[in-house]
């Protein structure tokens, strides 16, 4: 998205209020990629779902993400990225109690296709209001690291908060993102500042033709398409064999998604000394290494010996290649390209999941055995990894990957 220019007079004593409220709707965007994974068990007992139908939930939202992050910078170079933003929180709110106050699934789906479609509003919106507010320099890196935290803290709060509610019912983790976005908007009324337009990107063929944007694109939508396939499959495995309640899902799933949360204010430093080639690939090579350890092993008995240590390396491996990606995917572009990049690439990190979650689910639900979807995983991880390690080979004379 190209970067507004702020009008005349904007809010400059309540830059730290922006904040709080742009980070605060990372974290409600964040949290509903994973609020509803650990209540999907229970949704499907209730409503008497198989995998393949309930694991629509999740694929609505990373659908409905997608659609709309290329459409988004026409909406806001239109309306206003003022107006776009609230109109998104607003809606969100809405879609959340559609969707809390019903037991059919087609409306659960479509409640989910909706608030993925303003949270691609929101996030790149989020960034673009900061970008136009934070003075270049240290003041911009400090509100966008802040930003960036509070985003990857918000899948695992995610997971908690489902551990906490589905007990009580699963609506409530359609239910409870409505209030807190109606507080958000009630403040974003007055905090967030008015913008100047400015004409939207142009997307065209010759991005896909730049390398690092491709193979970023690649590695992380087999990165993100892999990862959501696995937390699915083992989220069922653990209920299934375990018998385990939401609350010791949210536990048990956990290491895979705190290295991220806890590694985002290292990620500048990691990047810095290694560059963006070598976590990339090191990140690729623990995903699969996890696949494959589940893949090659009888079916789970135990959780510390069989899924442990899988979840402990998909962990490590966002927390290695995550940062990395996004760097690599817009490095060496000029301002006016990355504008249309950055939507490209994010919207192909979203189709991983749109890809890989029905395809697994559609193995689990009729396949024999975890085996065949765990196959496809470790084939596009893989991929993921081949990809990665072409980019090892493009390197500055000084040693920092392209």
């Amino acid at each position: 998205m190209a970067e507004p220019l702020l009008a005349p007079g904007p809010v400059a004593a309540g830059d730290g209020r922006l904040l709080f409220v742009l980070s605060g709707n990372m974290v409600l965007d964040a949290i509903e990629v994973s609020v509803v994974l650990v209540a999907l068990p229970s949704i499907a007992a209730d409503l008497g779902l198989s995998i393949w139908a309930v694991q629509w939930l999740m694929s609505a939202f990373a659908l409905g993400f997608a659609a709309v992050l290329l459409l988004g910078p026409r909406l806001t170079a239109r309306w206003g990225l003022r107006r776009c933003y609230l109109a998104a929180l607003l809606v969100f709110a809405a879609a959340s109690v559609v969707g809390g106050l019903s037991d059919t699934l087609w409306i659960l789906i479509a409640a989910r296709l909706v608030k993925g479609g303003c949270a691609a509003l929101t996030a790149p919106a989020g960034l673009a209001l900061i970008a136009a507010t934070f003075p270049d320099g240290p003041g911009l890196r400090r509100a966008v690291s802040v930003y960036s935290l509070f985003g990857a803290g918000g899948f695992t709060l995610g997971l908690l908060l489902s551990g906490l509610l589905t007990p009580v019912s699963w609506h409530w983790t359609f239910l409870f993102p409505a209030p807190v976005a109606l507080a958000l908007l009630g403040w974003g009324l007055r905090v967030v500042p008015h913008t100047e337009r400015r004409s939207p990107p142009r997307f065209g063929a010759g991005l896909l033709r730049n390398g690092a944007l491709f193979r970023s694109t690649l590695c992380a939508a087999t990165l993100n398409g892999t990862y959501a396939a696995l937390l699915l499959l083992i989220t069922f495995q653990a209920a299934d064999r375990f018998g385990w309640r939401p609350w010791q899902l949210a536990l048990a799933l956990l290491p895979a998604c705190v290295p991220l949360a806890v590694c985002v204010p290292f990620a500048g430093r990691l990047t810095a000394r290694f560059g963006t080639a070598g976590p990339i690939s090191a990140g690729s090579a623990a995903a699969l290494t996890g696949q494959l350890l589940l893949l090659l092993r009888p079916p789970p008995r135990s959780y510390a010996a069989d899924l442990l240590p899988s979840l402990m390396l998909v962990g490590a491996a966002l927390a290695l290649s995550f940062a990395a990606l996004n760097l690599q995917a817009t490095r060496g572009l000029a301002a006016e390209v990355r504008g249309a990049a950055v939507p490209v690439y994010q919207t192909g990190v979203q189709l991983g999941g749109v890809v890989m979650l029905p395809l697994v689910a559609a193995l689990l639900t009729h396949g024999s055995g975890h085996r065949p979807a765990l196959s496809v995983m470790a084939l596009a991880g893989a991929a993921g990894a081949v990809v990665s390690f072409t980019g090892l080979r493009s390197r500055s004379p000084k040693g920092v990957p392209s």
